[in-house]
This record gives C-alpha cells, structure tokens and sequence, in this order.
C-alpha cells in the first residue's frame, strides 16, 4: 500500500471525511466517550484549527485519492516548554497494519523537528491500545501522568519521546 499511499498537509475539503474516520474509529474500538476528540469541537474543523494556530501541523494520509487518517502535532496549552502534542492520529481499517501509522507520525516528528520543538507527547486510552506497540517501536516512552491541558480526561496512557 505505501507504493501509493501520499501524506499531504490538510486542506478544508478534508474536513468531513477526518471527521467522520475520527469518530468512526473512536466508535469501532468503545473509546466513543466524552474526555476523548469524539467530543472535541475542533474535530470537524481541523483545517481551520491547524490553519490559524502557529508552530502546528496536520497531515492526511491518502490512497489513490481516497481519505484513509490523518494525524498532527499540535502545542497544547500547559504542555512544558519545547513539547508538542501528537493529536488526532486515526486510521481507517484498510490503512493499518500497512505502515501508514509510521509513516504520519515520521512526518509528525518531522514537522516537530521543522517547527523548533525538542519532545513529542501524546495521550490515548485504554481502548485504543492496538497503537502502542507502533508507539514503543517508534521510541515513545511512557509516563506516569498527563502533560498540559488537553481537555482530554478520557485518556488514561500518557507517552512520550525526543525528537
């Protein structure tokens, strides 16, 4: 699939269908609760969050054409001085297991080295934990407690690593 998966930055037509692939995933793995981005306003205008917020980015990964997630780094209010928060990384089924995760959250750390930070963090929960072997594997560590103030008190593991 990577042969002609693209990771191209956000545009305004991709709002709905991240929209939708955020929550869908939520939904599908029991994670569809308030604390998490199910809930988040800002899911189904992230073009125009990441659009107006400096030293931020987001990324869509796409397959001939088609929406398959999304992810981006985002500077969460509270969070210690030069870390970033990786938010809103989902994927559509056809899109795991196939290096797409690796390759949005290598273009992630990317856009964070670019945009002058030096830590990476992010927050999942328990539901989701079928990411977390890719997260090890791509040097995040885990923490004891939440950075920042996400507003995400869904969220019950806390990682992070240098970039």
């Amino acid at each position: 699939m990577t042969d002609s998966l693209t990771i191209r930055p956000i545009t305004a037509a991709d709002d709905a269908a991240l929209a939708r692939t955020i929550r869908d995933t939520l939904t599908e793995f029991g994670a569809a609760k308030p604390g998490t981005a199910y809930y988040d306003t800002a899911t189904d205008h992230l073009h125009e969050l990441f659009s107006q917020t400096p030293r931020s980015a987001y990324f869509v990964a796409e397959v001939n054409g088609e929406v398959l997630g999304g992810g981006g780094i985002f500077p969460t209010q509270g969070l210690p001085a030069n870390t970033v928060e990786l938010v809103k990384l989902y994927l559509l089924p056809p899109a795991r297991g196939r290096g797409v995760g690796k390759a949005l959250i290598n273009k992630c750390l990317e856009a964070a080295r670019t945009n002058g930070y030096a830590r990476v963090y992010l927050e999942t929960t328990d539901e989701l934990t079928q990411a977390i072997p890719l997260y090890e594997r791509l040097g995040f560590t885990y923490l004891t407690n939440s950075l920042g103030d996400s507003g995400h008190f869904g969220c019950q593991i806390w990682m992070i690593r240098s970039v």
